[in-house]
């Protein structure tokens, strides 16, 4: 229901739109830096959090620095409210100046009915196309399946095993570079009653990505893109297999008991508290691996290993799932000369602050000196540097009851009530149904 009422207003926003003559803008807009201007902004980071500090430094910053008369107003909600609050925002016309988004098919359906602004054509209006990474282009313009941008990226975060240097050194263990060394680790960690790993089955998104790395290790970076395009099917061997690895460790006791029960928070936390080995995670977990409170052990004791390979003639080492966090979008009925004023600002100077302030890579170019980042933030670098291609996590392309039920149903894969052809049959079926 909720994705045939978004469609329906989405066509009627089109519609307008195409009426309107709006669904694309002609000519860039002249940023102006002293208009009177307040905007709103709804974000899913809290003000207090990393991501909320950073996004309210640079308003902060901006009219500190450039325009006294611009103001904001700060709007928190939830990320699983996120796409009912922007669905009621599109049909009442009123999408705020600033707000956090979802890539992929919801951007998409927003850019189709002519919500969003062009941002590659703003930025090259302004001559700073080059402020935003290559490589966060290539993700977002892959997701969103459009040539040019119409979103910010507001993270580069790259995706893998992490491990505790510790733990591995006491089992006596080195560091897996292919699977079947990996599933050995995980068997000679469990014969020592040490847990191999930890995976925040309540929240359900961590352990499907690790369904996601053996997938793209053996079918190829494009192998789910292809599926939600229809062009192979979600029950195809390899999908299945990918399922039934997950289905199998989960059955060896790899991820120790009760793993529906555990958050993401809770399995970093064991993780850094040796309670278990190894754990997939994004490299925004370096602001725990980083704080002293959280990590007592010591950034140096926690180590990345990106994803074991199985086939490099299917997947390189260096392969690694990325993506740009979620995404910033500009209303395109409230985008003006105001507000090009802080998107100048925001592409040419958040690259810099972030790695400056919080030693964060948010997908923007930087020049700041780096010398005294921490080890885990400069491992971090050299892997998003060295790594040629890069593949998306399991729900990117995932409509959103394709993306519920491969959510939903993995933790009946952890605990054992569906194997891998049921698992992939339940998600086969949601995309039939849906499309």
């Amino acid at each position: 229901m909720k994705k045939k009422a978004m469609a329906l207003v989405m066509a009627a926003a089109t519609a307008i739109s195409l009426m309107a003559g709006s669904l694309s803008v002609s000519a860039a807009t002249d940023p102006d830096t002293s208009a009177e201007k307040k905007i709103k902004v709804l974000s899913i980071w809290a003000e207090d959090s990393a991501d909320g500090k950073i996004l309210t430094g640079m308003l902060d910053n901006y009219i500190k620095d450039v325009n006294p008369n611009f103001s904001y107003e700060y709007e928190y909600v939830s990320a699983s409210d996120l796409s009912t609050k922007i669905s009621t925002l599109v049909a009442s016309n009123d999408l705020p100046d600033l707000f956090a988004y979802s890539a992929g098919v919801p951007l998409r359906e927003l850019i189709q009915a002519g919500k969003v602004v062009n941002v590659s054509e703003e930025l090259k209006a302004m001559g700073d196309e080059d402020k935003v990474m290559d490589s966060a282009k290539s993700i977002m313009t892959s997701l969103s399946d459009t040539d040019e941008l119409y979103d910010l990226p507001f993270g580069m975060n790259i995706e893998g095993f992490w491990y505790n240097k510790s733990v591995f050194e006491d089992a006596g263990v080195e560091v897996p570079t292919t699977w079947d060394e990996f599933l050995q680790v995980c068997d000679t960690l469990k014969e020592k009653g040490i847990q191999p790993i930890a995976t925040g089955g309540s929240d359900k998104w961590p352990t499907t990505r690790i369904v996601n790395a053996y997938a793209y290790r053996t079918m190829g970076a494009d192998a789910v893109k292809k599926a939600c395009e229809g062009e192979t099917k979600f029950t195809d061997d390899g999908f299945v297999a990918a399922a039934q690895m997950v289905a199998d460790m989960a059955e060896k006791g790899y991820f120790g008991e009760g793993a529906t029960t555990v958050d993401n928070t809770t399995a970093e936390g064991m993780l850094l508290n040796g309670q278990c080995a190894m754990l997939y995670d994004g490299s925004w977990f370096t602001s725990s691996i980083t704080d002293e409170e959280s990590n007592p052990s010591g950034e140096d004791n926690i180590g990345f290993m990106g994803v074991p390979v199985v086939d490099e003639s299917v997947s390189e080492a260096s392969e690694l799932p990325a993506n740009c966090g979620n995404i910033l979008c500009l209303s395109q009925d409230k985008y003006d000369g105001a507000m090009a004023g802080f998107l100048q600002y925001f592409v040419e100077n958040i690259g810099n602050y972030a790695m400056g302030e919080y030693q964060s890579v948010r997908g923007y170019t930087y020049d700041v000196d780096t010398k005294d980042i921490s080890s885990v933030t400069q491992t971090v670098i050299d892997a998003i540097a060295d790594a040629k291609t890069s593949t998306a996590w399991w729900e990117a392309y995932m409509n959103d009851e394709t993306k519920a039920t491969a959510q939903d149903n993995i933790q009946s894969v952890l605990n054992g009530d569906m194997d891998g052809a049921a698992y992939m049959d339940s998600i086969e079926e949601a995309y039939t149904i849906s499309n």
